[in-house]
């Protein structure tokens, strides 16, 4: 099976009219991801128990619009009885004796999940270059990388192996990939989605979002995960809505502000004049656009590099050889076994922030860098707020550049890094945010980015939904799939 051409709702009605099974759509599914793996390497683990878990939702029938239809979950994602790595050689042994709260979701409403998709390292990566599974491949060129965290998901949903993937994004990593491969992806409110069995990074910081085609398609998954949990003290009482049957693409009356700062000096001019030509389009539906200014947003990639790499320091402290995970040989006594186990289980990426982020914090540099940080992060809040009084979304481009080669960046973490200044904001403030396609500049997708007001993804999906129907970006199929050199 492959999932160019479907979605959610196609796949359900086929089910639900007996046309197809759940056992058969999930076969095909993974003989789809079996095809592709030499290529594309989206994939950790495939869930060889899939099929099993398929005949169930056959033996019960076919309910809800999720009900027997395959998604793809990013790896640090843990799974009751699934290999779990966060791409990382710590984990390479880690099988989970839980799952993740919105894996329970998913499988309540009769998901099947088709296995867990490659990431950077830890998510620590913006072009999934980082882990220790190798590197996944950009479905529009496979010279190309994916994305980061998420390129793992980014590239099974672009090159049809799934109709949609969850990933996680803590300063880009759903809305970067997403922008590379031509797909939407959405990074709800904080708080919108538990965190519970999610192999953390950046606390105050980390989400879980959807990646698919289809805005609609996200727009369904999103509903079903999202939600408060008991286990995650940090995820929000307020209702779900229905955001699927929510969708409306009327866009008069909408105000949309453009941040000036969005336009780097530094972005690609080709993905520049496809992002205003975007923006024209929503003047056109009717909306109002209007240019503002987010001064603070000149230092977010500082900002967020020291909270991040801080609150990453304190959460890896866990990995150290003695609980689970990977443990060094031939140690002669604790302390070697600590440092071993994290010196040879951890990439360079993953030590770097360890070691950035415990400088930050340690005592001599406390104040002048993490509490610094934080206070930033406050007024960046305050300014991003203060935009959205007055409008209803923030728009501008998704990234800088387009998918760039495999090899390029990695041995430059600056470079790197500056591949986040323009989703790292809406990480800061909690904000919900989505890329949706915007067409091409040198022949690769470029996204736009829609940020709302808190737990405001509904305004998201409309306007994405949108432009969606406006250009068909998901009907344009990348060369690599049409078999074209």
């Amino acid at each position: 099976m492959n999932y160019l051409n479907e979605t959610i709702d196609s796949l359900h009605e086929k089910l639900a009219n007996n046309e197809i099974t759940s056992k058969d759509l999930t076969q095909e599914t993974l003989k789809t991801i079996n095809d592709s793996e030499h290529t594309y390497n989206a994939f950790v683990t495939v869930n060889k128990d899939a099929v099993k878990d398929a005949e169930k939702v056959d033996a019960d029938g076919i309910k809800g619009s999720l009900s027997g239809i395959p998604i793809a979950i990013k790896d640090n994602i843990l799974t009751d009885g699934l290999l779990t790595t966060a791409s990382s050689k710590i984990l390479s042994n880690f099988m989970p004796v839980y799952s993740a709260t919105v894996v329970e979701k998913l499988k309540a409403a009769g998901a099947i999940n088709a296995g867990k998709t490659n990431l950077d390292e830890f998510a620590m990566g913006s072009s999934t270059e980082t882990s220790y599974y190798g590197t996944s491949h950009n479905a529009w060129d496979i010279t190309k990388v994916p994305g980061g965290s998420s390129g793992g998901s980014a590239a099974a949903v672009a090159n049809g192996d799934v109709v949609a993937a969850l990933g996680t994004d803590t300063g880009g990593s759903i809305r970067q990939p997403s922008a590379f491969n031509g797909i939407f992806g959405i990074k709800p409110t904080y708080g919108r989605v538990s965190r519970w069995g999610v192999i953390a990074f950046a606390s105050s910081l980390d989400q879980v979002g959807v990646m698919s085609k289809r805005v609609e398609d996200s727009a369904t998954v999103l509903s079903t995960i999202a939600g408060h949990d008991d286990h995650d003290s940090t995820s929000s009482n307020k209702e779900v809505p229905d955001y699927r049957a929510n969708l409306n693409k009327d866009m008069t009356g909408i105000k949309i502000a453009v941040p000036k700062e969005f336009w780097h000096e530094g972005t690609n001019p080709e993905l520049l004049k496809q992002i205003d030509a975007t923006i024209d389009t929503y003047k056109k539906l009717g909306a109002t656009v209007e240019e503002v200014s987010l001064p603070t947003l000149k230092h977010a990639v500082e900002v967020y590099y020291v909270i991040a790499s801080s609150e990453a320091s304190s959460n890896l402290q866990r990995y150290d050889g003695v609980r689970y995970g990977f443990r060094a040989k031939d140690v002669k006594n604790i302390k070697e076994l600590f440092v071993n186990s994290r010196s040879e289980g951890f990439g360079d990426e993953v030590k770097r922030r360890i070691m950035l982020g415990t400088f930050a914090l340690s005592a001599g540099a406390y104040d002048a860098y993490f509490k610094k940080a934080a206070e930033v992060r406050t007024l960046f809040i305050n300014e991003m707020s203060a935009v959205l009084d007055k409008y209803d979304l923030i728009a501008g481009p998704s990234t800088t550049t387009t998918a760039f080669g495999i090899g390029d960046k990695i041995d430059d973490p600056l470079a790197m890094y500056m591949n986040d200044i323009l989703t790292i904001p809406a990480n800061l403030a909690g904000l919900p945010a989505a890329s949706v396609p915007a067409g091409l500049a040198d022949g690769m997708p470029v996204g736009l980015q829609l940020i709302a007001k808190p737990f405001d993804e509904q305004t998201i999906f409309n306007a994405a939904y949108a432009l969606q129907e406006e250009n068909k970006f998901y009907e344009k199929i990348p060369t690599s799939l049409k078999g074209e050199d």
